[in-house]
C-alpha cells in the first residue's frame, strides 16, 4: 500500500471534504509490482472511519512549532483547533519534537539529491522530451533546460552539488542521519500512547501565484509539513478559517504510520468544527 504522506489538501467550501479524500485514497492504495517502494498491505476502507468519535484519543501539541515570529492569528487558529478537539472529548497533551528545527535544512539536502537522481533519467534519449542537439551533449543541454521549470533546475542542481565527490558525507549523509533522529521523535510520541499530531499547516496565509520569488522565502512556508515527510508519517491539511484579508488558513494533522484512517476521523471533527466558509472572491489573485 502507498502511505500517503504528503498532505491531503482540499480546495475549501467548494472543494473535496474529508469524506471525499477518505473515497480517493482507498481507490489509489495499492500495491504496485513496479514500485519497489510501494507496500503489499491490506487498504482499509478509509470511509469508515469519518464520522467516528475521537472521544479518549490522545492528540499531541509539539512544543516545538510554537515558533518565534508565528503570526498571531495562525496561533489563534492552532489554540481553537485545539479547543474543538477538546470539546469532542479528545486528549490534549504537550509532545516534544526536538529535531523539528533541524527539519527544513536536512529536507531541503535530501529533496533536491532524491530529485537529482531521480530526474537523471530525463535526458531526452530513452523517453519524455526531446530536444535536439548538434551532437548528444548538446542535445541533453537543450533537452533539461526546455523540459525543466526554474525551481526543477534549482533542486537538480542542489542535489548534484551535494551528492558529488567531497561533499556527499558532509551534507547528504548528515541530512540523513537527521532524518533518523526525526523519524525517532515521531516514534517517542507513538510509544507514548499518542493517536495524531495537531500542528498549523503554513506559518502564514495562503499566497498567490508569483508573489513569493525568493525561493528560501518559499521554502520557509513548508517548516510544519516537512517534518512528516522525513519521517515518513501521513498528513492531512484541513481548511479551518481565514484570515483577515479572508485568505484561507489551515490545520495540519500528522498519524503514525499507516494509520491515515485516524487522520480522516480526527479530520472531520475539524471539519465539521470549523463549519463552512467562502474565501474573499479571487483571494488567489491578492
Amino acid at each position: 500500500m502507498v502511505a500517503f504522506a504528503s498532505s491531503l489538501d482540499q480546495a475549501g467550501p467548494i472543494g473535496r471534504t474529508v469524506r471525499d479524500n477518505a473515497i480517493l485514497l482507498k481507490s489509489m492504495a495499492s500495491v504496485d509490482a513496479k514500485d519497489t517502494t510501494s507496500v503489499d498491505a491490506p487498504v482499509p476502507n478509509y470511509e469508515e472511519f469519518v464520522g467516528k468519535s475521537i472521544k479518549g484519543m490522545k492528540i499531541g501539541i509539539p512544543k516545538e512549532y510554537h515558533m518565534d515570529g508565528i503570526p498571531a492569528e495562525i496561533e489563534a487558529l492552532w489554540q481553537q483547533g485545539i479547543a474543538w478537539l477538546k470539546e469532542a472529548g479528545a486528549e490534549i497533551v504537550e509532545i516534544s519534537l526536538p529535531h523539528t528545527k533541524y527539519a527544513l535544512p536536512a529536507y531541503y539536502i535530501v529533496a533536491p539529491a532524491e530529485a537529482s537522481s531521480n530526474l537523471a533519467r530525463y535526458d531526452g534519449v530513452r523517453y519524455g522530451l526531446r530536444v535536439p542537439g548538434n551532437d548528444i551533449v548538446e542535445m541533453y543541454e537543450n533537452t533539461r533546460a526546455a523540459g525543466f521549470g526554474d525551481e526543477v533546475k534549482r533542486r537538480v542542481m542542489i542535489g548534484t552539488y551535494v551528492l558529488s565527490a567531497g561533499y556527499y558525507d558532509a551534507y547528504y549523509l548528515k541530512a540523513q542521519k537527521v532524518r533518523t533522529l526525526i523519524k525517532q521523535d515521531f516514534d517517542n510520541a507513538w510509544a507514548d500512547g499518542v493517536d495524531a499530531i495537531l500542528t498549523p499547516t503554513t506559518p502564514d496565509a495562503a499566497f498567490a501565484p508569483g508573489e513569493i520569488t525568493d525561493p528560501v522565502t518559499m521554502y520557509m512556508n513548508d517548516v510544519f509539513t516537512v517534518t512528516a515527510n522525513m519521517a515518513g508519517v501521513p498528513g492531512m491539511s484541513i481548511p479551518a478559517g481565514l484570515n483577515k484579508d479572508g485568505l484561507p488558513l489551515g490545520l495540519q494533522l500528522i498519524g503514525k504510520p499507516f494509520d491515515e484512517g485516524t487522520l480522516f476521523q480526527v479530520g472531520e471533527v475539524i471539519e465539521q468544527a470549523a463549519g463552512r466558509f467562502e474565501p474573499s472572491a479571487n483571494w488567489w489573485s491578492k
